[in-house]
């Protein structure tokens, strides 16, 4: 399970970045993107996918957590 870090600019897009794979990419969508509940399978835009265990509360960005490949990744 890599350490990723997932940050927003200044335009509101968020990307995720893999530093041992050197990959960075647009966030596509989150499954859980609320105030009370985020995170859980992560789209990226080149069809990839993580999973971050959801946290109970939406955090501030930048943000480093573990995360596991999904299946299309």
């Amino acid at each position: 399970m890599p350490n990723v870090m997932i940050r927003k600019d200044e335009a509101g897009k968020m990307t995720l970045y893999v530093a041992k794979r050197d990959l960075e990419e647009d966030i596509v969508s989150i499954e859980h993107e609320a105030e009370d509940r985020w995170g859980g399978e992560i789209t990226l835009a080149d069809g990839s996918s993580y999973y971050v265990e959801p946290l109970t509360a939406a955090p501030s960005l930048p943000i480093t957590v573990r995360a596991k490949r999904g299946e299309a990744g």
